[in-house]
Order: C-alpha cells, then structure tokens, then sequence
C-alpha cells in the first residue's frame, strides 16, 4: 500500500488548506484512513479519521469544527479540509491506512501504512 500526501504549504492565521491523500495497490474491503499530524517535540497525534465500510468520521477535539475529512472513491483519494488555521496548527501531517478495520481510530499503532508526511506551517 502506497500513499502520497500532497497540499501542505505556509498559510497565515485564519486560513485555509486542503490536504490530499492519494492511496494506492490495497485490496482490502475494509479499511480506515487517518490523519495525523506531529509538531516538533511532540508526540503523533490523530486527528481524524474515514473508515471504506460505512464512511465513519472522527475528529479529535483539536481540530473538530474546523476541519473535515472526506473521500474520492473514484480517485482513492482522502482529502482534509482544513479551515480557521491556527499558529498551533504547524506541524507535518501524515495519512496512514489501517486494514481489516471498520470503525474510526486515532491510534497510531492500528495503521499499517503511513505517507511520508506534508508540512503544514500556520504564521504571518
């Protein structure tokens, strides 16, 4: 399973981004994705997720409000919409994909497959 986060970039306060996800070679049924972000000095940190069986979402507290998760099954592509940018927002942001899972995690240690991470830098 391949994935390639793209859309990360300098916005200032107030902002807004839209990350993408494009997934490749999984044949799973089932499976959840998720993104993550990681500032520096702190720990991985899931903030929302999407599951293939029912198109459950989460979001964690952080971001919820703000932020939306969504899919392109056609193009196998997961998006976030990220909206209402923070300073506290920055850090590199990571889609993962979790297999044979159907419900929603934000835990690092469910997800299989990770991308190699886009920067996200909220300033002015």
């Amino acid at each position: 399973v391949q994935l390639v986060e793209s859309g990360g970039g300098l916005v200032q306060p107030g902002g807004s981004l839209r990350l993408s996800c494009a997934v490749s070679g999984f044949t799973s049924e089932y499976y959840a994705i998720g993104w993550f972000r990681q500032a520096p000095g702190k720990a991985r940190e899931g903030i929302s997720c999407i599951t293939s069986s029912s198109g459950s979402t989460y979001y964690s507290d952080s971001v919820k409000g703000r932020f939306t998760i969504s899919r392109d099954n056609a193009k196998n592509t997961v998006y976030l919409q990220m909206n209402s940018l923070k300073p506290e927002d920055t850090a590199v942001y990571y889609c993962a994909f979790a297999t044979d899972i159907v419900v929603v995690s934000d835990e690092v240690n469910d997800y299989d497959y990770w991308g190699q991470g886009t920067q996200v830098t909220v300033s002015s």
